[in-house]
C-alpha cells in the first residue's frame, strides 16, 4: 500500500488532505515570501492518530513538518514538497487550570490569549504576550522560545513553562521537566524551548500563571532623535529600573501604526518609547515618578501616562499593530529579529538607516528595547524580483551588524529556513557539529523538520567563499541533516 493509503486507514474522514486546493492554506507560515506544497496534509484528533502519522513517516521516510496556527515568521513550518504536514489545530483544549499551585494544562494547539481568558476569573493571567497572540499556539510559543512586550520583566516561554510532553519521531513520549521546583536530569525543558520542530512534536504543555497586577500603567515618551531614544533605555536600566515592558519606535514604525489605528502617537517625534510599570498603586506611582525622572532627563520632548486602562491598551495596540501596518506603505515585508547589547542601540539604528538608504527601501524599527531585541520591518514588493532580493540582503546586512556588536541572529522568532546563511556568521563549525550531534540523538533519521535552523557546514563553507552577507534558501529541500 501507498504511503497515502496507510494515512488513509488510520486517520478519520476530513483528517487527510491530498488536493492541492485543500493543501494550499498550508504551503507557508507568515513568512509568506517562501511557499511550496507539501505532500500531504493531516489534520489528527487524537493522540493515537498523531503516533500512527509519526510510526508511518519514520516507516516509509517521510519527512515530518509539524505546524500550529502558522504565524510564524522565519519560516519554520515551511512544508516539504515530498514531505507530511501535521497540523496540530484540532489539539485545542485547556485541559487543567490548577488555581492553588498556578499552573494551567494545555494541548499545544492553544491560543496563547486563551490561556489568559480562561483563568481570568481566577484573577490570574499567562505572561508572555507576542503579537500574534489572538492567534499564535502554545507549542508555536514552545518551538520558538516566543517572548512579547512584557519579556523584560516576565520572560520568555521557557521561563513561563514547567512541563512539556513531547512524542519523538521514534515513537517514544516524553515528559521534560515537572511539577516540583526542579525535575531530576538534565534539563531537556529549556532544551525543547527554542528547538523549532527539530527534536520532537509537542503535545502538551503546563505554563506557569501570574496573579494579574492590581494596576498598570504606560509612559509615552517622545523624543526629537532616535539616538536620545536609544540611550535612554540604557538610562531606565542603569537606574535600577525593570519594566514590565519597554518598546520603542522611530518615525516610520509611529507614522504607519498610527494611520493604522489611531493609538494616539506623537507624529511628530523621531522615536518614541512605551515604558509600562505594573504592581500596586504606592509602587506604580512611585515607578512612574522615576521613570519621568530619568526620561526627562535623558531629553524626552514629550510624555504622557495612562489615565486609564483604556489608554494603557490603546498605546500597546499600536505597537501590536506595527506588524501589520507595514502594509499601508508596502505589499510585503520581512520582519528581523536580531538582539544586540543594549549600551549598542543608538548605533546600531544609525547604521540600519544607512543600510535602508543604500538599498533603497523604507525600514520601521519596532522592538523590545529593554533587552536589546530588534525587530526592524523592510518593506518590499514581493512580485519585483530586484526588490525582494535587494530586501534579502539588507535583512541579512542588519543581522551580520548584530553580530559583529556582540548580539545574536534571532531573539524570538527563531531561524527557520530565513536566517541560515547569518547563522554560518553566529556559529563555528564546531557549534555547529555539536547541533547536528543533538539533532542525531533525538532524531537519528533526520526526518523531523529537515532543513531548518541549523545550517550544513557545507553551505556555510560556500556562504563564506562568496564573502557577501546576502542571499536566502532558494528551497528547504536543498540540504538536510
Amino acid at each position: 500500500m501507498t504511503f497515502e493509503a496507510r494515512l488513509a486507514d488510520c486517520l478519520p474522514p476530513g483528517a487527510l488532505l491530498t488536493s492541492d486546493e485543500a493543501k494550499r492554506p498550508y504551503e507557508c507560515d507568515a513568512l509568506s515570501a517562501y511557499h511550496a506544497m507539501p505532500r500531504v496534509v493531516v489534520v489528527p484528533e487524537t493522540r493515537a492518530e498523531v503516533a500512527a502519522v509519526v510510526r508511518l513517516c519514520a516507516e516509509y521516510g517521510v519527512p515530518l513538518v509539524t505546524r500550529g496556527a502558522g504565524t510564524g515568521l522565519s519560516g519554520g513550518a515551511l512544508p516539504l514538497v515530498d514531505g507530511c504536514l501535521l497540523s496540530l489545530a484540532r489539539f485545542n483544549r485547556i485541559l487543567a487550570i490548577d488555581t492553588a499551585n498556578r499552573t494551567a494544562t494545555v494541548e499545544p494547539g492553544v491560543r496563547n490569549l486563551a490561556i489568559s481568558e480562561a483563568v481570568a476569573p481566577y484573577g490570574l493571567y499567562y505572561a508572555p504576550d507576542p503579537s500574534s497572540q489572538i492567534a499564535c499556539t502554545i507549542g508555536g510559543n514552545v518551538a520558538e522560545n516566543s517572548g512579547g512586550v512584557h519579556c523584560l520583566k516576565y520572560g520568555l516561554t521557557v521561563h513561563n513553562v514547567i512541563e512539556v510532553e513531547i512524542l519523538t519521531m521514534e515513537g517514544e513520549w516524553m515528559t521534560l521537566g515537572g511539577r516540583g521546583l526542579d525535575a531530576p536530569g538534565l534539563d531537556l525543558l529549556a532544551l525543547m524551548h527554542g528547538s523549532e520542530g527539530l527534536l520532537g512534536i509537542v503535545m502538551q504543555v503546563t505554563v506557569k500563571l501570574l496573579p494579574r497586577p492590581q494596576l498598570a500603567r504606560v509612559v509615552l515618551a517622545a523624543f526629537d532623535s532616535v539616538d536620545a531614544a536609544g540611550a535612554a533605555v540604557a538610562d531606565i536600566i542603569a537606574a535600577g529600573l525593570t519594566p514590565a515592558g519597554l518598546e520603542m519606535m522611530d518615525k516610520l514604525a509611529i507614522e504607519v501604526a498610527e494611520a493604522y489605528c489611531h493609538a494616539g502617537y506623537p507624529l511628530t517625534a523621531e522615536a518614541m518609547l512605551l515604558c509600562e510599570v505594573d504592581g500596586n498603586e504606592v509602587d506604580v506611582a512611585a515607578q512612574i515618578d522615576a521613570v519621568n525622572t530619568v526620561l526627562k532627563r535623558a531629553g524626552a520632548s514629550e510624555l504622557r501616562v495612562s489615565r486609564d486602562e483604556a489608554e494603557r491598551l490603546r498605546f500597546w495596540l499600536g505597537r501590536k499593530s506595527a506588524f501589520p501596518a507595514i502594509g499601508r506603505i508596502a505589499p510585503d515585508y520581512f520582519c528581523m529579529d536580531g538582539t544586540i547589547p543594549r549600551k549598542h542601540l543608538a548605533a546600531v539604528l544609525r547604521e540600519i538607516s544607512a543600510l535602508s538608504h543604500e538599498f533603497a527601501l523604507p525600514v520601521a524599527n519596532v522592538f523590545h528595547a529593554g533587552d536589546g531585541n530588534l525587530h526592524p520591518l523592510i518593506a518590499f514588493d514581493a512580485n519585483s524580483d530586484d526588490e525582494m532580493q535587494r530586501a534579502a540582503e539588507l535583512g541579512s546586512r542588519i543581522l551580520a551588524l548584530c553580530v559583529a556588536v556582540g548580539g545574536t541572529v534571532t531573539g524570538e522568532h527563531g531561524v527557520g529556513v530565513e536566517k541560515l546563511n547569518e547563522m554560518c556568521l553566529q556559529f563555528s563549525s564546531a557549534e555547529l557539529e555539536s547541533f547536528f550531534a543533538l539533532k542525531q540523538a533525538f532524531d537519528p533519521k533526520g526526518l523531523l523538520n529537515p532543513g531548518k535552523a541549523v545550517p550544513t557546514l557545507h553551505r556555510c563553507a560556500e556562504f563564506g567563499a562568496m564573502h557577501v552577507h546576502g542571499g536566502r534558501l532558494p528551497h528547504p529541500e536543498i540540504e538536510r541533516f
